[in-house]
C-alpha cells in the first residue's frame, strides 16, 4: 500500500516520505529558508565555455553560475552545424549567448547547479518535453496490460511537432480525452 507521510514537527524543515509497504521509494526536505531552484526554468546567458570540462557556465539569476554540459544542449542553441564527429563546445555556442535552462540539481557546497536545455513540465498524468521529439513515450514503473493500454491511449494524443510526452503512472486508467487536456494544460504553460 503506497503511502505519504509528512513530518513537520521542526519549524525550519518540513518532510515529506512516500512509502510502498515498508520502502521508502521518494523523500523530499524542504527548508523555508532555503529557495527550492530544482525543476524552475530559467532564461540564462552563458559566461564562459570550458571546453576541458566539455560544458559551459550560465548566470541564471542564483548566487553561483549554473554547470551545463555538453550532453545537455538542444542542438537548437548551436550557432553553427557540427562538423565531424566529435562536438566542439567553443564552436556550437557563444559567451553571451541566452539559453533557456531547467535546473535539475540544485547548488551543493561549492558548486552551481546542475542545469539542461532540455525542459520538463510534469502535469498529473503527463510529462511534456516541449524542445525534445526523440524523448517519451510510457513511465518505466507501467508493464503488462497497462502498458498496452497506455500506449493505444498516447496514439489519440496530438502531441505538437517538435515536443516529446512521457505517460505517468498516474495516467494509467486515464482516456485520451484526459491526457490531451492535461497535455494542453502544460502546452498553454509553455506558451
Amino acid at each position: 500500500m503506497k503511502r505519504m507521510l509528512i513530518n513537520a514537527t521542526q519549524q525550519e524543515e518540513l518532510r515529506v516520505a512516500m512509502v510502498d509497504g515498508q520502502k521508502l521509494f521518494d523523500l523530499a526536505i524542504e527548508s523555508p529558508s532555503h529557495e527550492q531552484r530544482k525543476a524552475n526554468i530559467y532564461k540564462g546567458r552563458i559566461t564562459r565555455i570550458e571546453q576541458s570540462l566539455d560544458a559551459a557556465f550560465v548566470d541564471y539569476g542564483a548566487d553561483r553560475h549554473g554547470f551545463l554540459p555538453m550532453k545537455e544542449i538542444s542542438r537548437e542553441y548551436f550557432v553553427s552545424e557540427p562538423s565531424g564527429d566529435r562536438l566542439n563546445i567553443r564552436e556550437l555556442l557563444r559567451e553571451g549567448q541566452e539559453i533557456v535552462v531547467q535546473v535539475e540539481k540544485e547548488e551543493r557546497g561549492n558548486k552551481g547547479a546542475a542545469l539542461t536545455t532540455f525542459i520538463s513540465l510534469a502535469g498529473r498524468f503527463i510529462v511534456l518535453m516541449p524542445n525534445n521529439p526523440r524523448g517519451g513515450g510510457v513511465s518505466r514503473r507501467i508493464s503488462g496490460e497497462e502498458r498496452d493500454e497506455i500506449i493505444d491511449a498516447m496514439h489519440d494524443l496530438e502531441v505538437p511537432g517538435g515536443m516529446g510526452v512521457i505517460i505517468r503512472t498516474a495516467g494509467v486508467g486515464r482516456s485520451a480525452e484526459e491526457l490531451n487536456w492535461d497535455m494542453q494544460y502544460l502546452l498553454s504553460i509553455w506558451e
